[in-house]
């Protein structure tokens, strides 16, 4: 059996309007989008976290803080395909990602398979190997207030083996 590890990820953002709305990679045509240093895409956030905790390297905020001005207004299509070349290069590979964005709106499902292959895209991976979905909170709280969205992401990591000569060599070696 491969050696593998699974991370968790969550991430919360403020509804600000005037600012775009990227989710998943995916800009939404709304009149609002999501406040953050970033571009606040609260999606591929989690999902960040979610590959960083798998592989015991912390989390987005370690990497690019937000005291930081060179991450003001970052896309973060690119941090996560920095995340994941990070991990890469401690020898793990997203094995695949299970993400749920919570919040009143927007709809989630119009957008859905646009989303699923930019993240698989990100991940290099392949997008039968990501799952994208959305519930809301029945109106109960902020995000059912419309305040704002939160995303859980789940991400399984697999441990890449190289072989040589016949025989395999784990690449922490």
């Amino acid at each position: 059996m491969s050696d593998f590890r699974i991370g968790q990820g969550i991430d919360f953002h403020r509804f600000q309007p005037g600012r775009c709305l990227v989710l998943g990679g995916v800009e939404f045509h709304e009149p609002y989008g999501l406040a953050g240093h970033s571009d606040a895409d609260v999606v591929l956030h989690a999902v960040a976290d979610a590959v960083l905790g798998a592989v015991g390297l912390g989390d987005i905020g370690l990497h690019f803080p937000d005291s930081d001005p060179r991450w003001k207004g970052a896309d973060s299509r690119k941090l996560l395909a920095e995340i994941v070349a990070l991990a890469a290069e401690k020898g793990w590979q997203v094995g695949n990602a299970d993400i749920t964005v919570i919040g009143q709106q927007p709809k989630i499902a119009v957008h859905r398979g646009e989303i699923q292959h930019s993240i698989a895209e990100i991940l290099g991976i392949t997008p039968d190997r990501v799952n994208v979905k959305a519930t809301t909170t029945e109106a109960m709280g902020a995000l059912g207030r419309e305040e704002g969205l939160a995303t859980f992401a789940i991400v399984m990591m697999v441990k890449m083996n190289l072989s040589h000569n016949n025989r395999t060599v784990d690449s922490d070696n």
